[in-house]
C-alpha cells in the first residue's frame, strides 16, 4: 500500500479547512497510509530582512527533515515548480509506485514557502498553479489532487 505524508507548516485554524482535509484523509486511507504533519511556522517579526526570513526557513526545513521516514521521496510544493495536470500527477504517483522508494512526502512550506536547501532534495518540485493560493488552502488542493490521483489509476470515473 502506498506510504504517503503531507507535512505542512502551520497550524490549520478554520474549521472548513479542517473538514475539507479531514473528508479527503477518509476518502485515501481506501488507497494509501497517509501521515498528515504540521510543522509550527517560524516566528519573525513584522518585516523581516531577507536574512531573517532565510534563517527561518532553515529552521523549518529541519523540523520538516525530521518528520520524514528514511527512504522518503520529497515532493516540495513551489510556485516555481512543475505545473502538471491531473492525468500527469497521476502517472508520476503510478512511476513511484513502481519504484523501489518507500515513501512519498508532499511538503507545503507556509507564507514564504520553502528553504531553497530542502527545494533541492526533492524528487520533484511541483507548482498547483502560477497563482498564489493561501497555504491552508494548498493543503486541501493537495489532499485531493493526490485522491484523484489513485482514482486515476485505478480507473474510476472520479476523474471526467
Amino acid at each position: 500500500m502506498l506510504s504517503v505524508s503531507l507535512v505542512c507548516v502551520g497550524k490549520l485554524k478554520e474549521k472548513f479547512y479542517r473538514d475539507a482535509c479531514a473528508e479527503y484523509q477518509k476518502r485515501l486511507s481506501a488507497f494509501c497510509k497517509l501521515a498528515v504533519v504540521e510543522i509550527p511556522e517560524e516566528a519573525l517579526p513584522q518585516e523581516p530582512s531577507r536574512a531573517q526570513i532565510d534563517a527561518a526557513l532553515e529552521r523549518e526545513a529541519t523540523a520538516i527533515r525530521s518528520k520524514l521516514p528514511p527512504s522518503t521521496s520529497l515532493v516540495c510544493l513551489c510556485v516555481e515548480g512543475k505545473l502538471c495536470s491531473s492525468p500527469e500527477l497521476a502517472g508520476l504517483v503510478r512511476s513511484w509506485e513502481q519504484s523501489s522508494a518507500k515513501h512519498l512526502a508532499f511538503v507545503i512550506g507556509g507564507s514564504y514557502g520553502l528553504a531553497q536547501s530542502l527545494k533541492a532534495e526533492a524528487w520533484l518540485r511541483l507548482s498547483m498553479s502560477p497563482m498564489t493560493f493561501p497555504h491552508h488552502l494548498a493543503r486541501v488542493m493537495v489532499l485531493e489532487q493526490l485522491y484523484r490521483a489513485v482514482q486515476i489509476n485505478a480507473g474510476s470515473k472520479y476523474h471526467k
